[in-house]
């Protein structure tokens, strides 16, 4: 996840939406690195091996725009995104492997064995 995109949507939630700047301010006082330094959709770009991303589409954390273009630029051609549908609940993505094993678990025969 872009950790600007999940700030955003932190400080939105609670009324801050228009402060990011602020924020931001001070996590480069704290740790020197700013947003952009932290920028997974770049570092999408250097994977070079099969990659599977599964995100909740509509989860209250980010935009499923952010998600799309870190997969849209890992440059290999063997790569699977998969949406989880009908839900806003970020836990729903972690508990998705529990739920329904087997595109993970056909991708991982694919891929692994």
């Amino acid at each position: 996840m872009t950790a600007r995109v999940i700030v955003e949507r932190r400080l939105e939630a609670i009324g801050l939406g228009d402060r990011i700047d602020d924020f931001e301010q001070r996590i480069v006082q704290r740790t020197g690195i700013g947003f952009a330094a932290r920028n997974v959709r770049e570092w999408a770009g250097h994977v070079s091996v099969p990659t599977y991303l599964y995100q909740v589409r509509d989860d209250v954390l980010t935009h499923p725009s952010d998600v799309q273009a870190m997969f849209d630029n890992i440059p290999v051609w063997e790569k699977t995104l998969h949406w989880i549908e009908g839900t806003t609940a970020r836990w729903d993505g972690y508990l998705e492997f529990q739920r329904r094993p087997e595109p993970m678990l056909d991708w991982f025969t694919k891929y692994m064995v």
